[in-house]
Formats: C-alpha cells, sequence, structure tokens
C-alpha cells in the first residue's frame, strides 16, 4: 500500500523559497514517476512538476527556472525546492505517484491519471 505524506508548507512573502518534502511509503520504486500537483481554492487540480526513475524532470511552464524537483529513492523521498514565489502559486500542493513500468516514461500531467496521493500542504504567498 502507497502511503504519501508531504511536510514543509507555510506562509512567506513574495520572492521567498520553500522547501516541499514528501516522505513515501512505497510508490517509490523502478518504474514509478514521483510528482507535485497543486490545487488553489476555487481551482482544479493542476500538474506542477514531476520526475521519473531515470532522473529526467517536467515542469508547467509558470515554474521552470524557480521550481527544482528531485527524489532519493533511497530515502523514499520526494522535494521540491521553490525559489522566487509569487502570490500566484499559493495553494494545496499534493505529492503524488504512479506505476509507469519504465524508467524513462514521460508522465501524464492529468491528475486523473495519478492514483497514489498525499493529504497536501498548504502554501501561501503574501505580496
Amino acid at each position: 500500500q502507497v502511503q504519501l505524506v508531504e511536510s514543509g508548507g507555510g506562509l512567506v512573502q513574495s520572492g521567498d523559497s520553500l522547501r516541499l518534502s514528501c516522505a513515501a511509503s512505497g510508490g517509490t520504486g523502478s518504474g514509478y514517476v514521483m510528482g507535485w500537483f497543486r490545487q488553489a481554492p476555487g481551482k482544479g487540480r493542476e500538474f506542477v512538476a514531476a520526475i521519473n526513475c531515470a532522473g529526467s524532470t517536467y515542469y508547467r511552464d509558470s515554474v521552470e527556472g524557480r521550481f527544482t524537483i528531485s527524489r532519493d529513492n533511497a530515502k523514499n523521498t520526494l522535494d521540491q525546492q521553490m525559489n522566487n514565489l509569487r502570490p500566484e502559486d499559493a495553494a494545496v500542493y499534493y505529492c503524488a505517484t504512479e506505476f509507469y513500468g519504465s524508467m524513462r516514461a514521460m508522465p501524464t500531467r492529468d491528475p486523473e491519471d495519478w492514483r497514489y496521493w498525499g493529504q497536501g500542504t498548504q502554501v501561501n504567498v503574501s505580496s
């Protein structure tokens, strides 16, 4: 059974940094892609970033160059360093994982295609 627990959220000012972490029990082995999604009030859940087992990373355009996703399969963790945060980055951030069967799989960005989720961690950014 896969369990994901996020941490690291909080309230910061525009331009500040935060580092999110996800502790995983299962769902980190070969063939699993791990990712971060977010959901702001009144909006749907959206893709933020993902990383496959080969280390290839994928980002939504608005966070490219500001966010960095990383994973440590030995420690069963997924991290996301978020720099130069903007008010529009405020949301509940969710860790997710899905089995693709290939180390080099390119993940789908549709949250409906991901089965395993954490409970989320709140990020607030004041202007």
